[in-house]
């Protein structure tokens, strides 16, 4: 599976360097991403006029690759002149970074500059915002009988939508575009993620800022409400939602109603299917199904299950996933039942788990890091029971059949190392055409694998095949390679425990 996901960016700087001489920097960001190399461009904020400490509206959104090293760059410029090249603007540093971003959600680093040294006390904070629920929401607003700012004007109105995060600290997520010179704006329709506005939570505080701009940068306030995506759904069909724009330095005097109205005349939520990652529907999915009933992951569990299922009596197979989210609440799971029941993970032959894993596609939604540990260790307290035994009764083969790099290595290794003691072996083969380099590492066929703590396996458990390598022979020599170590790894385990199989013969 290929774990991709939306991810979304928020920047704002602090304490950058001033370059203009009668006013402050007019400052911009500029995403770049690596491509064999060389930084591209993506994307770039809009300019924060006479400001040392912008917030910017803009959003940065990319997709996010879990088993691959994204090199990402977000460099500072002051706008210089009305230019859409980059040397003509002065630089004011950059901040280079990995895959530490998502982790981190809310990065603060220091800007350097091109000579290495630090920009001054400028600084960068990027806050990730994963993009994991698809609902979008569609806002159409506009303002009556705002507050006049202007001199010899009316206003310049615009507005700023700030989120509650967890902690209580509002974060801004949107701003809209700048009507000029007039009471009663009427804004340009937007929309924006739900999960970027309220994190999802229809319920959740949303701050509106009312504000006139000044092209000095020195904008003024004029009043603010707050809402939730509930109330503001109200706004449909017709029916219009009005709230009091509120200046609350101005709320002391009596006289004193609002600054002016705020009407939200449409608010729609719905679901952006383009969102949707890893979408087992379309044919760039490794899990599409093709019109002849199969893909690659199905060729493998057929390939391999016809002839190890006749190795089992009773011919009932758990059948688990991992790497991805799970209804009703979308939680990461590296350890899930694909019939969705944890209690009786069990399906009957190859074509139990075959029926399994297609009516569990489209109930899930593919995600990641590539895991392995969890699901070891699961068919290792199995193993483990059996041992107990102390009879040649039980042997389990864990098939694991994945596209990704492993994300988890050194707790796979010592995973492996462990069951290297157990009455079990493990078959991995690679679908699609990712770099298995990790995979064959672990197979352990030139040397004893160990595990990051130095201990060394008592014996090769693993089996690795890559799936590409049989794509267009017969699925007899696919399953030939699989189990060609099998019998040997069943056959060692015993004899180093001095076990003989039982005479018994199962009914």
């Amino acid at each position: 599976m290929h774990c991709v996901t939306k991810v979304e960016l928020s920047v704002c700087g602090s304490n950058l360097l001033d370059r203009d001489v009668a006013s402050k920097s007019d400052p911009f960001c500029v995403l770049f991403h690596d491509v064999d190399g060389n930084w591209v461009e993506l994307a770039r904020t809009e300019t924060a006029v006479n400001n040392l400490n912008p917030v910017f509206g803009v959003k940065f959104q990319v997709d996010y690759h879990f088993e691959e090293v994204q090199k990402l760059k977000f460099a500072m410029f002051d706008e210089d002149k009305c230019s859409t090249q980059l040397y003509e603007h002065d630089f004011l540093g950059e901040f280079t970074s990995l895959s530490i971003i998502v982790s981190n959600k809310n990065l603060h680093r220091p800007l350097i500059l091109a000579n290495g040294k630090p920009a001054g006390k400028g600084a960068i904070t990027i806050t990730a915002q994963e993009l994991s629920d698809n609902r979008i929401i569609t806002l159409t607003l506009c303002g009556r009988k705002l507050d006049k700012k202007d001199f010899f004007g009316k206003s310049d109105p615009y507005l700023e939508f700030h989120k509650q995060g967890d902690d209580g600290k509002w974060m801004m997520v949107h701003r809209t575009e700048v009507i000029k010179n007039t009471l009663d704006p009427v804004w340009k329709p937007f929309t924006v993620p739900l999960i970027s506005l309220c994190n999802g939570d229809v319920d959740r505080n949303i701050k509106v800022l009312c504000y006139d701009y000044d092209n000095d940068g020195g904008h003024d306030f004029i009043g603010e409400f707050q809402t939730t995506v509930n109330k503001m759904s109200e706004a449909q069909n017709g029916v219009e939602v009005e709230f009091e724009c509120i200046n609350p330095k101005k709320q002391k005097k009596k006289s004193y109603k609002n600054s002016g109205v705020i009407i939200m005349k449409s608010c729609k939520v719905g679901i952006d299917f383009t969102a949707s990652n890893g979408n087992a529907r379309e044919p760039s999915s490794l899990h599409y199904i093709n019109p002849m009933g199969s893909n690659e992951y199905l060729s493998a569990i057929w390939a391999v299950g016809q002839i190890i299922q006749d190795y089992d009596t009773d011919k009932m197979f758990p059948a688990l996933g991992f790497g991805a989210q799970l209804p009703p609440d979308w939680k990461v799971s590296h350890e899930f039942a694909i019939n969705f029941n944890p209690t009786n993970p069990f399906c009957s032959g190859v074509e139990g788990i075959v029926q399994a894993y297609s009516n569990c596609l489209p109930h899930i939604r593919f995600y990641g890091p590539t895991n392995f540990a969890p699901i070891i260790n699961h068919v290792a307290r199995f193993a483990t029971q059996a041992l107990q035994q102390d009879t040649a009764a039980q042997y389990f083969t864990l098939l694991i059949i994945t596209d990704g790099v492993i994300s988890d290595m050194d707790e796979t290794r010592h995973a492996i190392v462990q069951a290297a003691k157990l009455p079990m072996s493990i078959i991995i083969i690679g679908v699609g055409n990712a770099d298995f380099t990790a995979m064959e590492f672990l197979d352990g066929d030139s040397s004893a694998l160990r595990s990051y703590t130095g201990e060394e396996a008592v014996r090769d458990i693993v089996q690795f095949v890559p799936f590409r390598d049989f794509r267009n022979a017969p699925k007899e020599t696919l399953a030939k390679s699989v189990l060609a170590e099998l019998p040997q790894q069943v056959t060692q385990y015993f004899k180093q425990r001095n076990l003989s199989p039982s005479n018994t013969m199962p009914e």
